[in-house]
C-alpha cells in the first residue's frame, strides 16, 4: 500500500506496520445492485417530568403484608424521591400508610384536582360530579384604529388649557371657535360655514350647544354670553354675568351654566329676560369644567383651585367638595350607566383620573394616566371613556370601566390635546390641539354592532381645511 495514497492519517512510522498484503480471491465481487437504505438512529427520548403530571402516580407494592419491615423503609424513600414526600398516601387513620397494596401495577393513577378542568371533565366525572370550566380564554380586546380617519385644519386653535373651543351638536354640527371668529362644520355634508366675528376687541373663549342642537352658546373674553341659532346664522341675545373671560360653558334641559376666570359660576336662563337668575361661590380661582349630570339634577365644577365641586339646584354653596387632586381640573365627565357616578382629571402636577361617588361622598378609585388630562367623556353606547392628555405624552386613551384597563392608546398631535367632543352616534370622537388641527377617530363601539363605525361619504380620509 502506498503511503501516499493512504487515506488514514497516521504517524509515518505506523503505517508501513498496517500494511494489508491479502489477494484479490479474499475479497467477494461487488455487484452493482442499489445500496439499502441508511437508517438513522435518534438518540434515546427523555420525557420532561415538569410536564408530565407524575404527581396523579403512586407507586403500588407487590409485596405482601407479611414482607413489611426493611422493604417499607426503602419504598417509602423511593417514593419521596420520585413524587415528593406531599404524595405520600395516607391511612385511614391520618398516618401515611403502608406500601401494601392488592393492586399488582407499579404506577397507579390518582385524580389530579389542582390542574384545570377540561371541558369534558364534567362528562367523565358524572351528573352528580360536575366541575366548571375555569380555563375558558378571555374575549380578544376590541380593535380599535389607530389613526384618525379625517384631519381638519384649524388654524388660530389656541393653545390654552383654560378653554373649551369644540363641541359637537346633536344635529351632526361641530362648531369650533378659532381666534375671534366661530365656525360651523356639518359632519353630514363636510359644508364649512362662518358664524360669526366678534371683532378685534374681543375673542371666542367657549362654545356650546343645547341639548337639542338647535342653538349655540358661546363665552367670550370680555365676559359676555352670546346666544346664536345655528341653523339662521343669527344672533338671539346677549347675557352678562362676569367681568373676565368666560371660559367654560355647559347646557342642562333649560338652563345654562358658565364659569370665568372672576370664580364664579353663573347660571343663566333663557326664557326670562334676566342675564342670569343665580351666581355660585365656591372656587378660590378661575373656573374651568363644568358638567351638568344627565337628570339635571347636579352640576359639577372644577378649578384651578385644584377643587371638584358638586352643586344641586337648591344651594348657592357647593353640597361636596373633593380636594384629592393636586392640579387644575378641568376634565369632567359624568357616567350614563351609573346614577352618581363622576369622573374627574387632573393637571400637570397631578396625572390622575379619580372616580367619586356623589350619593354616598366617596372616592371609589384614582388611576395615574402619567399625563396631564384635559378631558374625559364616557361612552353612551358601552361602560368604556376616553381620556385626552397634554404633557408630556399628548395622546389620547381608551379605558374599560370599572377594571380601568386599558383599551387603546392613540397618538398623532404634536401638541396638548385640550379639545374633545363626541359625535351624536357616540362612536366617533373629534380632538383638538394647539398644532392647529382637528382629529376624527372611531373609537367607540355602536349598541347593537358592537363593532367601530365604517368610514364612507364625508367621513373618507382626507385633510381639508374649516375655513
Amino acid at each position: 500500500m502506498d503511503p501516499k495514497k493512504s487515506r488514514l492519517n497516521l504517524p509515518a512510522g505506523l503505517e508501513s506496520s498496517l500494511r494489508l498484503d491479502l489477494p484479490p480471491s479474499h475479497f467477494p465481487a461487488i455487484k452493482n445492485s442499489p445500496s439499502p437504505k441508511k437508517v438513522i438512529y435518534s438518540d434515546r427520548f427523555i420525557p420532561c417530568r415538569s410536564s408530565s403530571r407524575l404527581q396523579t402516580f403512586t407507586l403500588s407494592d407487590k409485596s405482601s403484608p407479611a414482607k413489611e419491615g426493611g422493604n417499607d423503609l426503602y419504598l417509602r424513600l423511593l417514593r419521596a424521591e420520585l413524587f415528593g414526600t406531599e404524595t405520600l398516601p395516607l391511612s385511614p387513620s391520618g398516618e401515611q400508610g403502608s406500601p401494601a397494596s392488592p393492586n399488582k401495577n407499579m404506577f397507579r393513577f390518582k385524580m389530579d384536582h389542582s390542574s384545570p378542568s377540561s371541558p369534558l371533565s364534567s362528562v367523565i366525572a358524572g351528573d352528580d360530579d360536575i366541575i366548571p370550566d375555569s380555563s375558558t380564554p378571555p374575549k380578544p380586546p376590541r380593535k380599535v384604529p389607530k389613526t384618525p380617519h379625517k384631519v381638519l385644519d384649524a388654524p388660530s386653535l389656541q393653545d390654552d388649557f383654560y378653554l373649551n373651543l369644540v363641541d359637537w351638536s346633536s344635529q351632526n354640527v361641530l362648531a369650533v371657535g378659532l381666534g375671534t371668529c366661530v365656525y360651523l362644520w356639518n359632519a353630514s355634508s363636510s359644508k364649512v360655514t362662518k358664524l360669526c366675528d366678534l371683532g378685534d376687541r374681543d375673542g371666542v373663549c367657549a362654545v356650546q350647544w343645547t341639548r337639542e342642537g338647535s342653538y349655540l352658546a358661546i363665552g367670550t373674553s370680555l365676559g359676555d354670553i352670546q346666544i346664536w341659532d345655528g341653523a339662521r346664522c343669527k344672533k338671539i341675545r346677549t347675557m352678562g354675568g362676569h367681568q373676565i373671560r368666560t371660559g367654560v360653558l355647559a347646557w342642562s334641559t333649560s338652563i345654562l351654566a358658565s364659569g370665568s376666570r372672576d370664580k364664579h359660576i353663573v347660571q343663566h336662563d333663557i326664557r326670562t329676560s334676566n342675564d342670569y337668575i343665580s351666581k355660585l361661590f365656591g372656587h378660590r380661582s378661575e373656573v374651568c369644567g363644568l358638567k351638568w349630570s344627565d337628570d339635571d339634577r347636579e352640576l359639577a365644577s372644577g378649578g384651578n383651585d385644584n377643587q371638584l365641586l358638586v352643586w344641586n339646584q337648591r344651594s348657592s354653596h357647593p353640597v361636596l367638595k373633593f380636594t384629592e387632586h393636586t392640579a387644575a381640573v378641568k376634565a369632567i365627565a359624568w357616567s350614563p350607566h351609573q346614577e352618581g357616578l363622576l369622573a374627574s382629571g387632573g393637571g400637570t402636577a397631578d396625572r390622575c383620573i379619580r372616580f367619586w361617588n356623589t350619593t354616598k361622598s366617596n372616592m371609589l378609585k384614582c388611576v395615574d394616566t402619567g399625563s396631564q388630562v384635559c378631558n374625559l367623556a364616557w361612552s353612551k353606547n358601552v361602560n368604556e371613556l376616553v381620556s385626552t392628555h397634554g404633557y408630556s405624552q399628548n395622546q389620547i386613551m381608551l379605558w374599560k370601566y370599572p377594571s380601568m384597563g386599558k383599551i387603546a392608546t392613540l397618538t398623532g398631535h404634536t401638541m396638548r390635546v385640550l379639545y374633545l367632543a363626541t359625535s351624536p352616534d357616540g362612536q366617533t370622537i373629534v380632538t383638538g390641539a394647539g398644532d392647529e388641527t382637528l382629529r376624527f377617530w372611531n373609537v367607540f363601539a355602536s349598541v347593537k354592532s358592537k363593532t367601530p363605525v365604517r368610514d364612507f361619504g364625508a367621513w373618507s380620509m382626507g385633510r381639508s381645511h374649516i375655513r
